[in-house]
């Protein structure tokens, strides 16, 4: 699926005049990985969007994607498995070598561009961005829509498709994985599917794209993002972090996602966005998301 059948869930007046992604591919190893773009050489910043567990580039192209009269210039990775990019052992992919290549990826984005970048994070992408800041120190800003720690006991029986899962997962993988880690299964059978958004046939086409959440998942990357040790928010000395938390999100509440919000070291910011699911597309808070990103790209721009 492309970023027009996407696109078809937003306000029609923020899909009038998008810009389409340009594809580009990056050499990460053995992986090629596609990465979508608009090029704006004269936008003060540039947006790294991250992608969650049931996307793809294209999905969240329409959510950040400039219009024809915007001065922004976007970068939308494919991670491993998911969209166009290239994997050459998917059954081998960990959540590990997600947080490798999006911190070589700023890197090798900041050596050939010095202009700021702002990570904007989507479901899992929001964590992923919090830990590519920490690590490389080389971002402006973080922008995400859910900071989905999995050693929360609470958040991992609810981000988890089934509650009694999320809550034996940390004791019964680490013991399956060494055999059974290769064995790919449908990602719909361990993430809550339904709930992506709060509009059944937007979920429906999340779960089933075979770029995004209709991949199969190897047991030995469940196995890794849940045993993951991220950055200790406490120790965070990344860039400021807004999170955007959608209030009628059904897969991961809001409230956990403050709660490590309210954690983190440093400068930080919430917004909530009303009305809005995991994947947030409803109006009043698709609005305010739009209207957040356009702020925080402006808190970062150099001085003219």
């Amino acid at each position: 699926m492309n970023y027009l059948e996407y696109a078809g869930f937003l306000p029609a007046e923020y899909t009038k005049n998008l810009v389409a992604p340009t594809s580009t591919w990056w050499q990460w190893r053995d992986t090629r990985v596609h990465v979508n773009r608009s090029v704006a050489p004269d936008a003060p910043v540039r947006v790294m969007i991250i992608h969650g567990a049931g996307g793809h580039s294209q999905a969240l192209w329409p959510l950040a994607a400039p219009d024809a009269s915007d001065d922004l210039e976007l970068i939308a990775p494919d991670l491993p498995m998911y969209g166009d990019t290239v994997t050459p052992d998917p059954a081998g992919v960990r959540y590990d070598d997600f947080v490798d290549l999006l911190c070589d990826l700023v890197r090798a984005e900041r050596a050939a561009d010095p202009r700021p970048i702002l990570l904007f994070g989507l479901s899992m992408g929001g964590m992923l961005a919090y830990e590519v800041s920490a690590r490389t120190r080389d971002v402006a800003a973080v922008l995400v829509t859910n900071l989905i720690d999995l050693s929360d006991t609470a958040m991992r029986a609810t981000a988890i498709r089934y509650s009694w899962m999320g809550v034996t997962a940390p004791y019964v993988l680490p013991v399956v994985a060494p055999v059974l880690g290769r064995l790919r299964l449908p990602a719909r059978w361990f993430e809550d599917m339904d709930n992506m958004s709060n509009d059944p046939q937007l979920s429906r086409l999340c779960a089933t794209d075979p770029r995004g959440g209709g991949i199969h998942m190897p047991l030995g990357f469940l196995s890794s993002i849940i045993r993951y040790v991220h950055t200790p928010p406490q120790a965070y000395r990344g860039a400021p972090v807004t999170l955007a938390a959608p209030t009628a999100d059904l897969w991961t509440p809001a409230e956990l996602n403050i709660r490590f919000l309210q954690k983190i070291a440093g400068p930080t910011d919430l917004v909530m966005l009303e009305n809005c699911g995991h994947f947030p597309v409803e109006e009043p808070g698709f609005r305010k998301l739009r209207a957040t990103l356009i702020n925080v790209v402006r808190s970062v721009a150099p001085a003219q």
